[in-house]
């Protein structure tokens, strides 16, 4: 059978579903937000990647029959239940940011605002989507930060199966990554994969330096009018990879002046002083334009520590660490109700970091202007749809927004001192989609462009300065509210 995304479910969804459904509260207009607490590996913020498969998603929602239920709602006493959802579509509103948008913690990444059911029913596919695809994207970020070389994703072999790596090696170029060596990412995604070689190639020409040369000679014959890159570390690098490479670019006469490119990979071994060995050697034999190609378990501290090394390295492929987002594999986004029939609702919990901001929200993007700099961002505000910060800031008035936690750290905007984006557009509106659908290249230049109206200090790897990402004060005082509310009610409960 087709496998539709929409039933990658816990089925919980389902058994609360049945309990909306009986009481009569299945049409009650309700709003979740899908949203990180914190970013992995001290991050400050994290990549978008993922939206567009979940906009399919919704849309593939329902059109089973009620015999396809049975098989995880068994019983007489769903028979309703099940003939209720054999019916079911989304006829909701969806607001999303853009794959390739930064976000930052507590911000919704994704707001479904829709009948109880139809909404709750999505958290679990939204979340194994977006988990996966954000946390390759945010990894991919962080590699590709560490350098200013290309970085291709090599890590589809390591990935959690192929639905993993055809939608990470998409991830990673959304974030930065030059290409993929993913076939179907290339086919679905309308852009090139791209591959060299293997050692086994090497090795099936028997295990000889001259063996080594027939197979260099060989794929050159055989890829002519495309970028060559040899593998060169089968052996010994130095000693004569580097050297059967330069004579087999000879014999089919391979030099500088061949448009398509060429290269070396090296896969193992110290890469830093290899690279400058090996550059050295090809520079002698007037290949100056022959490139150096890196591979071998690398991730962002690896790169940044060649990169301080002075390799001479002109390109990283990265595989696990990529692919798996290695360092930090769990990304943490969450799925919260936030508001019930016109309601804001909040969980408290004993752990600070879990209250939520309560209430159908959006959130701003203000940015201000540097002469050297052009346009550049200032911070980010999340407000009560319609509330008056969010009124301020659409009419262009001054605006201050604060701490929630320190009432003494402020920032004031000016009248026609600033201008804004709301970063969640609209992407399903009364069931129908209405997202405008751009190319993975589309994407990858929109985050690039995002990425570099940050200051380099909130770019850093290390240690990144953390930029002012604030709600409005109309919920920090509906937030207060229903926490003090809720506190009074918990002192004063009790049973018999």
């Amino acid at each position: 059978m087709e496998l539709k995304y929409s039933y990658c479910s816990d089925k919980y969804q389902y058994t609360m579903g049945k309990s909306f459904y009986e009481t009569g509260r299945k049409d009650e207009m309700a709003v979740f937000n899908m949203f990180f607490r914190t970013a992995p590996e001290n991050n400050n913020w994290a990549v978008v990647s993922g939206t567009e498969e979940v906009i399919s998603m919704i849309e593939s929602l329902g059109g089973e029959s009620a015999e396809f239920y049975e098989q995880f709602l068994p019983g007489d006493e769903y028979a309703e239940f099940r003939e209720y959802l054999s019916k079911i579509k989304f006829t909701g509103n969806v607001y999303a940011m853009r794959e390739g948008e930064i976000a930052f913690p507590n911000e919704p990444v994704i707001i479904v605002e829709a009948p109880l059911i139809e909404a709750q029913i999505l958290e679990t596919p939204i979340l194994c989507i977006m988990n996966h695809q954000m946390a390759v994207a945010t990894k991919a970020s962080r590699v590709c930060r560490a350098t200013d070389k290309p970085v291709s994703e090599f890590g589809s072999r390591r990935a959690h199966g192929p639905w993993a790596a055809m939608y990470g090696g998409k991830a990673a170029i959304i974030a930065g990554c030059a290409n993929t060596s993913n076939i179907l990412t290339g086919i679905y995604n309308h852009v090139a994969s791209t591959g060299t070689m293997a050692h086994s190639f090497i090795t099936s020409y028997g295990s000889t330096v001259e063996g080594e040369h027939r197979a260099f000679n060989d794929y050159i014959k055989t890829h002519k009018e495309e970028n060559l890159i040899l593998l060169i570390d089968t052996y010994d690098t130095l000693s004569c990879g580097v050297l059967n490479a330069i004579r087999a670019f000879r014999e089919n006469g391979i030099d500088d002046n061949y448009p398509y490119g060429y290269g070396v990979r090296l896969d193992s071994g110290d890469l830093a002083y290899l690279s400058i060995k090996v550059r050295e050697i090809l520079d002698k034999h007037n290949l100056k334009k022959c490139k150096i190609f890196a591979t071998n378990s690398l991730d962002e501290y690896l790169i940044t520590d060649l990169e301080r090394q002075g390799a001479k390295i002109d390109g990283y492929g990265v595989g696990d660490a990529i692919a798996t987002s290695k360092a930090a594999p769990c990304f943490g986004n969450v799925y919260k109700l936030v508001q019930i029939s016109g309601m804001p609702v909040l969980k408290r919990s004993e752990d600070t970091i879990k209250l939520i901001n309560p209430g159908f929200q959006i959130t701003y993007r203000i940015s201000g202007h540097s002469s050297e700099h052009g346009e550049i961002y200032e911070a980010d505000v999340t407000c009560i749809r319609g509330d008056k910060t969010s009124r301020l800031i659409e009419a262009g008035d001054e605006f201050t927004i604060y701490d929630e936690h320190d009432r003494y750290k402020f920032k004031t905007f000016e009248k026609g001192a600033y201008s804004y984006r709301p970063i969640q557009d609209a992407v399903i509106v009364n069931g129908k989609t209405v997202y405008e659908k751009r190319s993975l290249l589309e994407k990858r230049d929109f985050y690039k462009q995002t990425l570099s109206k940050f200051s380099p200090s909130e770019r850093r790897l290390i240690n990144p300065h953390y930029y002012k990402v604030d709600i409005s004060e109309e919920m920090i005082k509906i937030k207060s509210d229903i926490i003090e509310r809720i506190n009074k009610e918990i002192q004063e409960f009790s049973i018999d």
